[in-house]
């Protein structure tokens, strides 16, 4: 998709590319957590260890971190229909090899071909919407999108908590495939090219520096919760070390090439508001969905399908709330919207540091739903304000950038909250308190520390604009990276 688009579409629905784009995404997103309860089923089937049947969820979010640098550059490269085929091919071929998998390795492999497919869907879907879509529909349309990011996920470990009580984890992959199929064969029926594309060579240095530096970060952060803190902070320090190089190997190519991650991105101040936001809300999200959980599970005696079911509601709240908040945005603007939300998501986090062994389920329930809630009226305005800050050629790479970071933040989140709750525990339980005791003190601070993650969220959400101001564009005749409008 290049930087000449077809004119966007006006009036109150939403256009069909779209539809179909949030559709597709949607079944993809949603086996990103459908594995999370299969973990036992699978070490009893393919005689694998916890440890080592954790892979399916971790080579997923490996895949993810080290092939969305590059979607920036790939759909500048493609056509609509083209990029759009390509991620549901490959992700129908891991399906299909999952499903049939004879042993754990090759499991693992097609988990890892999934994420491939999956990691191109969500920038192929926010560039297109922001390119077809006028920006006084923005919000509408966007809510859409945020129906399929957060639901999906939420609906992944009910879903196969269901599935898993009456089949064989085997199952998880089988259904999906058919839908997959369905939805491809729709969508490329009624597909249609936005814009064309730009031709440009592949820098593959940059590819391998991007999937090792983003995939060693994530997988060094990912180890923290072993106990063993050595071998993964060397691992996310050589992950960052790398990344450090590609970011200079970026700055030099918008010189003299052409860049995998175009970084003059970040020189819009109102995206780079919006990525801070996003991705500090990220961490402190995905920390406490990590806690949630083994609080459920491990202190509370929760089955894993009762604890998806306590937490499916917030997750649908979120998403069918999500095209109310996109209108309200469309008229009333981001602030009204970002500033309570991003209050209620830090009032929440801190509701949930009072956690006992007696808090009624209906508590946890109300304080999941509020953040839910408090997230879908900050992530809506916040996607459509960064990206609407940017030239229309610069949308591809804000979309890469946004979904390599969220990336990131899920794995530093995750890592963060699981060695605060560790540490705490195992020095409570070292002066004699008892175990769950220790456990449940760890979790409160580990809960503290994501709602003071939440009040840089606060801040954030003051600092940004009501309204994205229009960018300037970009001329690529400048040696050094351009200035563009600051937000």
């Amino acid at each position: 998709m290049s930087a000449e688009p077809s004119a966007p579409v006006s009036g109150g629905r939403t256009p069909t590319v779209i539809r179909i784009l949030v559709l597709a995404t949607f079944v993809v997103i949603l086996n990103e957590t459908i594995m999370i309860n299969a973990i036992p089923r699978l070490m009893a089937d393919l005689e694998v260890t916890e440890r080592a049947a954790q892979w399916v969820s971790t080579a997923f979010m490996l895949t993810m971190a080290a092939v969305i640098p590059t979607t920036g550059w790939f759909l500048q490269r493609v056509t609509t229909r083209r990029a759009y085929a390509v991620a549901m091919g490959v992700f129908m071929a891991g399906t299909a090899l999952s499903a049939v998998a004879p042993s754990f390795a090759v499991l693992l492999v097609g988990r890892i071909i999934q994420a491939g497919g999956t990691a191109v869907m969500m920038p192929l879907l926010m560039t297109t919407l922001m390119t077809v879509v006028p920006e006084q529909d923005r919000g509408r349309v966007m809510g859409n999108v945020t129906l399929a990011i957060s639901v999906a996920p939420a609906m992944g470990p009910v879903v196969s908590g269901l599935v898993l009580q009456v089949g064989s984890w085997r199952w998880l992959f089988v259904l999906v495939l058919p839908i997959a199929g369905i939805i491809t064969w729709s969508g490329l029926r009624q597909l249609e090219n936005v814009g064309e594309p730009q031709a440009g060579a592949i820098d593959w240095a940059s590819v391998v520096l991007a999937a090792f530096g983003f995939g060693g970060l994530v997988f060094g952060l990912s180890k923290f919760e072993t106990g063993n803190v050595t071998g993964p902070v060397l691992i996310a320090a050589g992950g960052a070390a790398l990344i450090i190089a590609f970011v200079f190997r970026q700055l030099r190519l918008q010189r003299t090439g052409t860049p995998l991650l175009d970084l003059r991105v970040l020189l819009a101040g109102t995206y780079t508001k919006a990525l801070i936001l996003m991705s500090v809300a990220f961490m402190a999200m995905l920390g406490s969905m990590i806690l949630l959980p083994l609080y459920l599970q491990n202190l509370r005696g929760l089955s894993a399908l009762e604890t998806g079911l306590l937490v499916m509601p917030g997750g649908l709240v979120m998403g069918l709330l999500g095209p109310s908040v996109g209108r309200l945005f469309d008229r009333f603007g981001g602030r009204p919207l970002v500033i309570p939300g991003s209050i209620g998501i830090a009032l929440s986090l801190a509701g949930f540091t009072q956690i006992s062994m007696t808090m009624p389920y209906w508590q946890l329930l109300i304080l999941h739903v509020v953040m839910m809630v408090s997230m879908a009226a900050t992530f809506t305005p916040v996607f459509t304000l960064g990206l609407g800050a940017l030239p229309q050629h610069l949308y591809a790479h804000g979309s890469s950038m946004l979904g390599t970071l969220q990336q990131v933040a899920a794995a530093f989140g995750t890592a963060l909250v699981v060695t605060v709750m560790s540490a705490r525990s195992t020095a409570l339980v070292a002066d004699g308190v008892d175990a769950v005791g220790a456990h449940l003190d760890g979790m409160r601070l580990a809960f503290l520390v994501c709602a003071a993650m939440a009040l840089v969220v606060i801040v954030t959400a003051v600092l940004l604009p009501n309204r994205a101001a229009a960018p300037e564009p970009v001329d690529e005749s400048e040696a050094t990276a351009p200035q563009l409008v600051k937000g």
